[in-house]
Parts: C-alpha cells; sequence; structure tokens
C-alpha cells in the first residue's frame, strides 16, 4: 500500500482545449532509501541546475530520516515534492510510482536519477534539449565521451559487460542499457504499459528502455560521468545481477517469462 503525502505545492495547472498543460514542463523523480545525508545537496543542485524541472521524492520508509528531511525541504521549497511509501520494494517500483505522479501531474518530460550524485545534475539543461528532438535520452557512460570515475576494474567489467551481454540478446544498439539517468517523453511512458512491467534494479532499466525501442520511439544517448557515490552504501547486490542476467531472456522471448513462474 502506498502511503501519499503531497508536502510540497503542485505546479499550477492551466487549460488548453480541454487538456490539462503543465507550467513547468519536467520533473525528476529522485527515489531515496537512507539518503539523508544526500538529499539536501542533490535537491539543490537539480534545481540550481535549472529552473525548468521540479523534483519528486520518493522514500521507501527510510529509517534514516530521509523522509522527514523530504517533507521539510519541500515546505521551503515549492518545487519539491514528496511521496513516501510504507515499504521498501525496490529500485523499480519506486519509480514506477514516480512516474504515475509524474503523469497524474500533466509534466510533459519525467527524468529518473539517482540521489546519491553518482548521475550529476549539471547534466540536466543537456538532457531537456535533447528531449526536444527525441522520446527517450540516456545519460550514457559507454559512448564517446562517457565513462565512470572512482570506479574498480571489477565494478567497470560488470557494467559494460552486463549492457553488452543484454543488448545483444535483445539485439539492440543502446550503448548503456542498465544506466538509471534518463529522460522520457510522457508519451513514452503512457505508451510502453508501466502495469506489466516486472523488474526491477538493473533488469528494470533494460526493460524500460527496450520496451521504449520495441515501441518505435526515438532513443539517444548523450555522454556523461558517472561518479562513485559520495556517501552512504550502494544498493547493488548479487540479486539485482541474477535478476538482470535472467531478465534479458524473458524480454525477447516472453513466453519464457510463463514457463519460469
Amino acid at each position: 500500500m502506498l502511503a501519499a503525502r503531497g508536502t510540497g505545492k503542485t505546479a499550477p495547472m492551466a487549460t488548453e482545449r480541454g487538456s490539462r498543460v503543465p507550467l513547468r514542463p519536467a520533473l525528476v523523480v529522485l527515489p531515496t532509501y537512507n539518503e539523508r545525508e544526500n538529499l539536501e545537496p542533490i535537491s539543490r543542485a537539480i534545481l540550481a541546475a535549472t529552473d525548468e524541472v521540479d523534483v519528486l521524492v520518493v522514500d521507501d520508509g527510510s529509517p534514516d530520516g530521509t523522509g522527514e528531511l523530504a517533507d521539510q525541504i519541500a515546505r521551503r521549497e515549492p518545487r519539491v515534492k514528496v511521496l513516501h511509501r510504507e515499504n521498501k520494494e525496490g529500485l523499480g517500483r519506486a519509480y514506477l510510482a514516480g512516474f504515475a505522479v509524474a503523469l497524474r501531474e500533466g509534466y510533459r518530460l519525467v527524468l529518473e536519477m539517482d540521489a546519491d550524485f553518482s548521475h550529476d545534475p549539471k547534466y540536466l539543461p543537456g538532457m531537456l534539449e535533447l528531449a526536444k528532438e527525441a522520446d527517450l535520452v540516456i545519460g550514457s557512460r559507454n559512448v564517446a565521451g562517457g565513462g565512470t570515475v572512482d570506479w574498480g576494474w571489477g565494478r567497470r567489467l560488470l557494467s559494460r559487460g552486463g549492457s553488452f551481454y543484454a543488448r545483444t540478446i535483445l539485439g539492440v544498439g543502446v550503448r548503456d542499457l542498465t544506466g538509471g539517468f534518463k529522460c522520457f517523453r510522457r508519451e513514452v511512458l503512457e505508451a510502453i504499459d508501466l502495469a506489466s512491467v516486472q523488474c526491477s534494479g538493473y533488469a528494470f532499466q533494460i526493460e524500460l528502455t527496450y520496451r521504449t525501442i520495441r515501441r518505435g520511439f526515438r532513443v539517444r544517448e548523450m555522454p556523461i560521468l558517472f561518479a562513485d557515490r559520495r556517501v552512504g552504501q550502494s544498493k547493488m547486490s548479487p540479486a539485482i545481477v541474477v535478476e538482470a542476467v535472467r531478465s534479458v531472456w524473458s524480454m525477447r522471448f516472453p513466453a519464457l517469462r510463463g514457463r519460469s513462474r
């Protein structure tokens, strides 16, 4: 069960030919779990990067008080909103809850990013600009000009190997299929049947991008440098990796999903 307490002000809505049109074009969905140390600086950096975005913090009942801090920030800053969820259900479920809010409130663009500064807010203006000609913009570590900072060879191999493995099985050309820094046009999220998304973690990112491609939408990769988190602990686990390895086969061959249950 989701518990939503909207402590930030909702962006005003205008009516145009009978439809709801947002005055602010984009919403950054920012999932959090025990990100108290990061939340205030990342929120401030996002809002400073561009005045074209609002922020939705989706907190999964963080025991460290992240949700309470989010409420405090939202009371001070009308561009910040908060969605409280009672249980930790994984990154994918948190994003889906945030997407539902973004679509309901009429945002034209919906962005994903991490709360730990591994996704630098300085790239937001470039992603919004590219979204004028693409339906999905991916902040990519694996195209020319992109890369990672302060990663060991093992983690770098896992990331690049995972993307290579997934794009080989799925037959797509996107270089960074596991990347989680994205900007969607609302039309994409409306078309890819979010209610049927099965995966979380790395596999969630692969599944959304693959569904976008299969629907014929335009995908562009923008080079970014992906840095290791500043504070706190990584949410990566062996279970997330195993899920990604298995899930790409059921994405490519949907009949396998029924057999695996």
